[in-house]
């Protein structure tokens, strides 16, 4: 989790992470952010996002990040 929140961090970093649930519904992420959120994750934790998980739930808040990795990391394996 902690890389993840590096990440995020590097992102924007104005953002409380702990307590924040709406980062694509409430438009604190924009387009570009997205598509450089994905790139880094995927690139730090070896994986590859697929469609199926492109949705906004996925990417509200660190905690539906960090079970989006971890689902993908075990799919993976």
């Amino acid at each position: 989790m902690e890389e993840l929140l590096e990440i995020l961090n590097d992102i924007n970093p104005d953002v409380d992470y702990s307590k924040e649930k709406n980062l694509i519904d409430g438009k604190v992420y924009d387009s570009f952010s997205i598509i450089t959120l994905v790139s880094n994750i995927s690139e730090e934790f070896d994986i590859e996002i697929g469609p199926e998980y492109l949705v906004p739930e996925n990417f509200n808040s660190a905690d539906a990040m960090w079970k989006m990795i971890q689902k993908i990391q075990e799919d993976e394996d």
